[in-house]
């Protein structure tokens, strides 16, 4: 497998059951992953952030409009069917994982085909996290989805990888900014 397809993770978090995980299809697999020195529970509150941006390169998919930088307070209120960019919650859990999915029919199906991605803030100690994404993919028939099988995972690595960064600095920042309140 390519760096496209397995940027920043190991053998052994790929061999491991992700939460809501679903017996392997014909989707093409993805991984990604960062370590973040914060609390799980804090990584997984920016995740759902992503409710109301998608915290990549904004100017490339958000219309220009910068990212929040500070957490919103209530989107970690989470519900089977809300809305998160061009996808839908299909399933959580609180304060560790949450899997969206392309709807049937969506705009995000059009474009990329059947998209399904689980985002797991995997406590790797107190203050420490491996978070971890494993994206299942299955493009539209044809030459288009020929062409999306290709160029989708090199093309979702510098996306994905710029918002898995901006995560791990929010949530450090948060982290450093809560431990001297701690003391």
């Amino acid at each position: 497998m390519s760096v496209a397809g397995t940027w920043g993770t190991t053998a052994a978090e790929r061999a491991t059951p992700f939460p809501n995980d679903v017996p392997d299809d014909e989707r093409q697999i993805l991984w990604r992953g960062v370590d973040v020195a914060a609390p799980a529970p804090l990584v997984f509150r920016w995740l759902c952030q992503m409710r109301v941006a998608p915290y990549s390169y904004d100017w490339i998919d958000n219309g220009g409009r910068r990212s929040p930088q500070t957490l919103t307070p209530g989107l970690e209120a989470l519900a089977v069917g809300q809305t998160f960019m061009i996808f839908e919650l299909l399933a959580f859990e609180p304060g560790v994982s949450l899997t969206i999915e392309t709807p049937p029919g969506s705009r995000g199906e059009r474009l990329f085909g059947r998209v399904s991605i689980t985002y797991w803030a995997r406590a790797a100690g107190e203050d420490r996290t491996r978070l971890l994404a494993k994206l299942r993919v299955r493009p539209r028939a044809g030459l288009y989805g020929a062409f999306t099988r290709a160029l989708l995972p090199w093309g979702d690595l510098v996306m994905m990888r710029r918002q898995l960064l901006n995560f791990r600095r929010l949530a450090e920042r948060d982290a450093r900014i809560a431990a001297p309140r701690a003391r």
